[in-house]
């Protein structure tokens, strides 16, 4: 991913995603207790990398889907168990800064990352790391059993051919959803979006509470089709599954996995050590062997099995637009289609 692609996109001001989460379980004295939306399976390489470098501390991982741990962030308040917010979405990182959740901090080296990606304040309230791309994820033996076409464009999603066949995430509960619904209208206004939703909304199967949970269905076969992001997709296809991941024609929204200091923390001197390390190269370059573009600048190589033109296809997110209109674009969504959507969990 070149770092040209990054400069034609905005990041201004950024809204945020509601749900409700579940706390993984009791602090033990000394640990560093870290929420974070980060993929479950990527967080003890994460934690062992951390730790490596700093054995007098333990990582606590309290994670849920994006939309449900912004929420939980947000009902704590500053009473919240967290020392650091760690790999959330900057939109979700904007908001609890506008709540005085944050306590600002400038990492060590965080100067050396492309300013794209950090927070404009002085010293900074966030910092992004690595950016998550939606994308498609077909499985190719089902779509030839079921003598489906491989789509090519959002469009094709509408197709009657498809109906029942199609998996996407719940916008309120995740960000990948979110992104989804938000950069379609960005792309086409709000008429034209809405049209598509419905035409799509025809040929869904349930909406999930979780961004990558579409693909990992479309992985086992459970629907031929998954609204995900490319991550997903492409660490299924390289651990053997027939699935296809495609970007499609029309542009892909994207967000910003990104980390904040909370203010008052009980270990606020161990998560500025995690932060610290959380810029450094050597951080980057593990953040790129699953995500094609991240922060630090000239790090990023090519992933495999990503789509291969998927950088050209990321839109020119308007994040102030999106956070400005998000209670009452989930407000739509939610009348017109959360029918469809899963039981949540309890």
């Amino acid at each position: 991913m070149k770092s040209g692609i990054l400069k034609r996109l905005s990041l201004s001001v950024f809204g945020a995603v509601l749900a409700g989460s579940v706390f993984t379980g009791a602090a033990m004295s000394g640990e560093l207790i870290v929420y974070t939306a980060v993929e479950p399976e990527e967080l003890a390489g994460f934690a062992k990398a951390f730790e490596a470098k700093n054995p007098d501390i333990k990582i606590k991982w309290v994670r849920d889907s994006t939309g449900i741990m912004t929420a939980k962030l947000l009902a704590e308040g500053k009473n919240t168990k967290a020392d650091i917010v760690w790999g959330l979405a900057a939109t979700s990182l904007l908001l609890l800064k506008d709540a005085g959740i944050l306590e600002p901090y400038a990492p060590k080296g965080v100067e050396k990352l492309n300013p794209l990606f950090v927070d404009g304040d002085k010293p900074p309230s966030w910092v992004g790391q690595r950016a998550w791309i939606a994308s498609v994820c077909v499985n190719t033996a089902e779509a030839k059993a079921k003598n489906l076409p491989i789509p090519k464009s959002w469009a094709d999603l509408t197709k009657p051919v498809y109906k029942g066949y199609i998996v996407m995430p719940n916008p309120a509960s995740s960000g990948t959803g979110y992104l989804d619904v938000s950069s379609w209208i960005q792309m086409w206004g709000e008429e034209k979006a809405w049209k598509f939703m419905d035409g799509l909304h025809q040929n869904i199967g349930i909406y999930t509470h979780s961004g990558s949970k579409p693909c990992k269905m479309a992985g086992k076969g459970e629907f031929p089709i998954g609204v995900s992001f490319a991550y997903k997709g492409a660490q299924l296809k390289a651990k053997g599954a027939p699935v296809l991941t495609i970007a499609p024609s029309e542009g892909v929204g994207w967000e910003l996995e990104s980390f904040g200091l909370v203010k008052g923390a009980k270990n606020a001197a161990a998560a500025k050590k995690l932060a610290d390390w959380s810029v450094t190269k050597e951080t980057n370059v593990i953040y790129n062997e699953a995500y094609a573009v991240v922060a630090y600048p000239g790090v990023a190589k090519p992933v495999k099995f990503f789509p291969p033109d998927i950088g050209k296809k990321m839109i020119k997110n308007d994040f102030l637009w999106a956070a400005k209109n998000r209670k009452r674009i989930l407000a739509e969504w939610t009348k017109r289609y959360d029918g469809k959507s899963a039981p949540k969990k309890k």
